[in-house]
This record gives C-alpha cells, structure tokens and sequence, in this order.
C-alpha cells in the first residue's frame, strides 16, 4: 500500500495541482494513457493547431491569386510536417514524465486507475502488476476519449478496417489521397481543413447540421463556406463499410458510396470515468459519464474532487487549467474555498474560416427573455477589410438594450480567436459596452475595427430601473 496526502488520476491539468502551496504534500500521479501530459499536449489543441498553422499557409497561397499574388503551390511535405509537430511535443511529454518520475514527494503510476474503497484505488500497472494507493484526497482529472457510433465501429471490426480519430489521423505514416471525415463538431471541421489543404479529397458526413451548437449566423456562413472547400454530405450518416479493390467503400444512408483510404470519426469525446469503480468511492454521475461536482470542484464522495473533462460541461484546455487551480487552492487552503467561473467561457474552431465564440447565441438570447440588440458588422466594411477584399467574414455582437451589457459574441473569419478578447474581457469584468468601445482606442485601421464598429451599432437603450431584468444563465 501507497500512502500519500493526494491522489491525482490524469497527467493533462491534473499536472498543474502539484503547485509550490502543496509543496510540503506527497502526491501520486497516475496516467494510465499511452503518453503523459494529457489530450491538449499529445492528441489535441498543440498539435491539431501546429498542422493548423501549415495548412493556413497553405491556403494563403492558394488564394494569393485574387491580391495579385500570383503563387503556386508545389505541395505541402506532409511527413516533414509531422515529424516537425511531434518532434517538438514528443520530448515535452517524456521531460514531462521523467521530471515527475524523479520527484522526491511523487510516485509516478503508470497504470489504469479503480477505486476499491472510499480514498483508495487499484492501479492496473501497464507491467501487469497492481499497485493499491491509499490517499487524503483523490482528484479525478482522466480527461475524456475520443467516439464513434456503435454500427460504425463494428463494421469496420467485420472488415478489419481501422478507424482513425484525432488520436491517430495526425501520425498517419503518408498523407492519404482520399478521407472521408465522420461527424460536423469542432475536430471534425479542424481536420477536414488541415488534410484538404494539404491536398486531400475530403469528404464530410455529418448526421446534423455543420457546427450546429454555433449561433445560426454562423453556422450557416461556415457551411457555405465549407461546401465550397469540401464535398459535404449534411443529413447523413454511415449504413455501411467494406473493402474493396479501390480502398475503403463506404455507405451512406442517403444512398450514395464513397471510396476513400481512410475514414476519421470525429463524432464527439466522453469523460473518461468508465470503469473507475466510482460507486464504490461514492461518486456520483450525471446520465453522459460527467462527474457530479459542485462549484468548488468537490464530487459526492468527501475528499474525492474533480476537473476538467471528466467533469466540465466544457470540454475545453483554458477550462481545464481553471478548475486545476481553483482546485489546488481548494487543497491548500480548505478554509478558504474558491469557486470555478462558468461565465464568459470562450471557445474557438480553428478550420477555415476560423470562428469563435462567448456567451450567448441570439437564438439563446431571445429564448431567456433578453431585450435583446445584435449588430452583424462584415470585416469587409472596415479598412483593413478592404485590404484583404474580404466579402464573406463577420462580428455579430449581441447585447442587452436596457442593461447596455454584453451577453454574446460571435465572429467567422481571420483572427476570429484573437479578435474575441476584447469581447471576453467586457464580459468577463461587466464592462458596460459604451464603456468599452468609447473609453479607450481602438488603432486605425487594424482588423480590431471589426469589433469596435460591431459595438458601435449596437441598439442600446440602458435603463434606470433594472429590477425586472431577466438573469443570465
């Protein structure tokens, strides 16, 4: 038997609980996964957003043509590109793992971790052996996996074909000619850019709409756009698959076949808390595998908490790192309890367009009750719109008219996830949106005017009697 003050099951954010306010603990870090360092580090946003990057630049030069730039591309050295993104994050993930393993107050446990008590737990060691740790406190951080559809998955077992996820696809050892993308979600729409600018076919069923959790604007600005990059097959999904003397022959439930060399499902993520006996510890679930836990990051069971994925309604890296450390405060100071902030949480999709997000959609918006007020301002009316002739791309802005507050904002197009920020910030502080936009400058004539102006035309009508406003949700 183990004994420590802190058990911490996940090496991605759960990592960063090992704070210098918990110097003086001894913990045991358990990482049951193939790498340590977590989702975002080894299979997620560093090395989706690296091939992002390539394929951004490659689409630059492709589109050169209509600046007067006439660029032609050769091609992009897709094993150059993956050897360059892993090499740099391999290293980071072992340095990461040894630095641990050579902690004097850690015990590394590389093993699949249950509960077989209240505070204690069986490590499944990847050597076949088991280790038993008895803990203080317990933090679940096991982060979440990727899925696919049930049908999908075995017939693809019948056939002995493998499906890729974003777990796999971006360490293929060649770049396929054809890829049929499962699914309409955020990895979806990144890797369906990434592969078809590297010079992929690429072909999309989605069962729904294309980012459908986006505010309706949106959505449908990205799907035009996508069905001009993209052979996209919306209303649909897989009846069938098998091999044949082509490649890979997939059915589709509208009828039609596509031949491609490799299929990616990209059909949603679930929290990793199967088979962690969770009941035995008393740790109670929601009805999608999520960790009940209240503001503070504490589950049912005392001295068991929670974070990130495992947990979050938000399946997000930023998210993730902010529970990690309102949780090692927790730890430290358990007299001095903070809570997790869920408002203002932003998010991006960086496929092409990019877009990003906070607060509200107007459709939410209008469903809660809101006065509300929206300005759609296209990049191309600002100037330096006009320099990159931009016809298709906007910030649609969404406020409140007798608060004069902020409750959305959207935007598609270039440097849609740093153009956000001054959104974030005035929801994130409950800046008054006439405070924002005339209290300070907005540089002339930077891309950010796309913002300023979005708020500019805001309708706002603040009123002296806010009794009756309705609250945010």
């Amino acid at each position: 038997m183990i004994d420590v003050d802190i058990a911490v099951i996940g090496s991605g954010s759960g990592n960063s609980l090992l704070t210098d306010d918990l110097a003086d603990r001894t913990f045991a870090m358990i990482e049951g996964g193939a790498v340590f360092g977590g989702t975002c580090l080894n299979v997620g946003c560093i090395p989706t957003k690296m091939f992002v990057h390539v394929a951004e630049i490659a689409t630059a030069v492709r589109e050169g043509g209509r600046l007067g730039v006439d660029a032609t591309l050769q091609g992009v050295r897709y094993e150059d590109v993956r050897d360059r993104v892993f090499g740099r994050i391999d290293p980071i993930a072992a340095a990461g793992e040894a630095y641990r393993r050579d902690g004097d107050n850690v015990h590394l446990l590389r093993g699949r971790a249950r509960f077989t008590g209240p505070l204690e737990l069986a490590v499944e060691m990847r050597d076949g052996t088991t280790e038993h740790v008895r803990a203080g406190q317990v933090v679940i951080a096991s982060g979440s996996h990727a899925t696919w559809p049930e049908d999908l998955g075995a017939a693809a077992h019948r056939e002995g074909i493998t499906i890729h996820t974003s777990d796999t696809v971006m360490r293929l050892p060649e770049r396929p000619r054809r890829m049929l993308v499962v699914g309409g979600g955020y990895i979806a729409m990144e890797m369906a850019h990434v592969f078809s600018a590297f010079g992929t076919e690429v072909v999309v069923s989605s069962r729904s709409g294309l980012l459908r959790h986006q505010d309706t604007d949106i959505a449908e600005a990205f799907t035009t756009a996508a069905r001009e990059q993209w052979d996209v097959r919306t209303g649909t999904v897989v009846t069938d698959l098998h091999r044949s003397d082509e490649g890979i022959s997939v059915t589709l439930s509208d009828g039609s076949v596509v031949v491609t060399d490799v299929v990616l499902a990209a059909t949603g993520r679930r929290p990793s808390t199967q088979h962690m006996g969770l009941d035995l510890a008393g740790v109670e679930v929601h009805d999608d595998d999520r960790i009940v836990v209240d503001e503070h990051g504490r589950t049912t069971a005392a001295g068991v908490w929670s974070l990130g994925d495992a947990s979050s309604p938000f399946q997000l890296k930023h998210v993730a790192n902010h529970e990690a450390r309102v949780v090692a405060h927790n730890l430290a100071h358990p007299q001095d309890l903070r809570s997790f902030t869920q408002s203002a949480v932003p998010a991006a999709v960086f496929t092409h367009p990019q877009i990003a997000s906070v607060g509200l959609t107007e459709e939410q918006a209008r469903a809660q009750g809101i006065d509300v007020t929206v300005k759609v301002q296209q990049y191309g009316d600002t100037a330096y719109g006009w320099a990159m002739e931009d016809t298709t791309s906007l910030c649609k802005v969404i406020a409140d008219r007798r608060t004069g507050h902020l409750v959305g904002g959207h935007l598609i197009g270039p440097e849609a996830s740093t153009l956000i920020q001054p959104l974030i910030q005035m929801m994130a502080f409950d800046q008054p949106v006439a405070e924002m936009v005339s209290g300070q400058y907005w540089i002339h004539p930077a891309l950010t005017e796309v913002v300023e102006n979005a708020l500019l035309g805001l309708d706002l009508n603040p009123s002296e009697d806010l009794s009756e406003s309705p609250p945010l949700a």
